[in-house]
């Protein structure tokens, strides 16, 4: 229990979940019916329970909170336990008094005794958040097809069935995907308990007003290989996740979504940055918008380097690394791998010449691969030796990471 100003930090109980539905509400000023407000807090309840819900107090009343969630995300191949900040909240007459940092520190501290190495946000201030080492990490694609657009592949031996969107092989599909998708969440998560897990898949769309349907595709052998979430609203085809394994399942269900084009006007759609939607169409005129999703910070450098899977073997780096938040993250980093063993020594606690500099919000892009050394140096966010700066190009995965989840 931490106190400042006579305010209090301590953990946020069950029984004020009103309190903390009260302030998200007012600082995000969200309009909500009566149901659907019922139906947010129970889902945002049973995350309090499974997570890590701080808040500042000023004697009963909850002024400023945030919430920490378990997840595992696939980072490269390697499967991380990562931190998942949500419920960030303050009211306006306590801001401007360090109470939110106070709270990221204790967050980012927990997250560390945890083995979270990791942590991941949907950001409201991509520039508040950057002062506090998280940044942009994944970038999401909203997409707009006119029915004359909608695409159609001949040759297909497989087939479609819709079921249910908590279908068994619905999550099965998913499950393949993450193992073999960089930067997704694992919503199969070994940190979770079994009931987290089903709750998660059921309040992946919990906002929703209009029941979702679900497609999956079938190849010839019967063999599950994508699926898509979907819903029809007003003569207009909304995609909501599309996930496949292979490109036949691809073509598959958007061949269901061109099924449609006598029901609709438009198919709409949101997926990772990394699909190119309208290159993959045949009349690639669509309206595309790309736009930052979500960040991602290094919680402990050491460890999260040590879990890291470089390419290459024998050789050596130097990581000269600041972070204003959290002190264990501060200094000079040597990187050794040999026999394929990576080792990892904090060497200093101080910014070492003979290193490459950057900061810890650089260091998580860079190593999760949204943006590469090369043009971190360009644009004046890494500086180093030339010839370490091109070593570390050649010994970091290549791969943007996707992220098509929310919290």
């Amino acid at each position: 229990m931490n106190q400042r100003k006579g305010l209090i930090m301590r953990e946020i109980r069950l029984d004020e979940m009103a309190q903390s539905i009260d302030l998200l509400n007012y600082v995000f000023q969200m309009s909500m019916s009566i149901h659907k407000d019922r139906r947010f807090v129970n889902a945002k309840s049973k995350q309090f329970d499974e997570g890590h819900a701080i808040g500042w107090f000023d004697g009963t009343q909850l002024v400023s909170q945030i919430l920490s969630l378990p997840f595992e995300v696939n980072v490269h191949g390697r499967i991380y336990e990562m931190g998942g900040i949500t419920a960030v909240g303050t009211y306006p007459e306590y801001s401007r008094h360090g109470l939110m940092e106070s709270l990221i520190m204790e967050c980012l501290q927990r997250m560390r005794n945890e083995g979270q190495y990791i942590s991941y946000l949907f950001p409201y201030s991509i520039p508040y958040y950057r002062k506090k080492g998280w940044e942009i990490m994944s970038d999401i694609v909203e997409f707009q097809v006119k029915d004359t657009q909608l695409p159609h592949y001949a040759g297909l031996n497989g087939k479609i069935r819709r079921v249910d969107p908590k279908h068994e092989d619905v999550v099965t599909i998913y499950a393949s995907y993450a193992q073999k998708t960089h930067g997704v969440m694992v919503r199969n998560s070994i940190a979770w308990n079994e009931k987290f897990q089903e709750d998660f898949w059921e309040e992946k769309f919990i906002d929703s007003d209009v029941n979702l349907q679900a497609a999956v595709y079938y190849d010839e052998d019967d063999v599950p290989q994508g699926y898509m979430f979907y819903r029809i609203m007003e003569e207009n085809y909304y995609i909501d996740e599309i996930v496949y394994l292979q490109e036949e399942a691809r073509k598959g269900l958007w061949n269901f979504v061109s099924a449609h084009s006598s029901m609709i006007y438009n198919a709409y759609g949101k997926t990772t940055g990394n699909e190119a939607v309208a290159f993959l169409l045949e009349d690639s005129e669509i309206i595309q918008k790309v736009s930052p999703y979500f960040m991602a910070r290094i919680v402990d450098v050491k460890e999260f380097l040590l879990r890291y899977p470089f390419v290459g073997n024998d050789f050596q780096l130097r990581l000269a690394v600041s972070d204003r938040i959290v002190a264990w993250n501060n200094g000079t980093f040597v990187i050794t791998v040999k026999e394929e063993k990576v080792s990892v020594d904090k060497i200093s606690d101080t910014l070492s010449e003979n290193a490459i500099h950057l900061t810890v919000q650089t260091l998580a892009t860079m190593l999760l691969g949204y943006k590469r050394p090369s043009y971190l140096e360009k644009i004046e966010r890494l500086q180093g030796n030339a010839i370490e700066i091109a070593l570390l190009e050649t010994v970091l995965p290549v791969g943007i990471p996707t992220f098509i989840d929310y919290f």
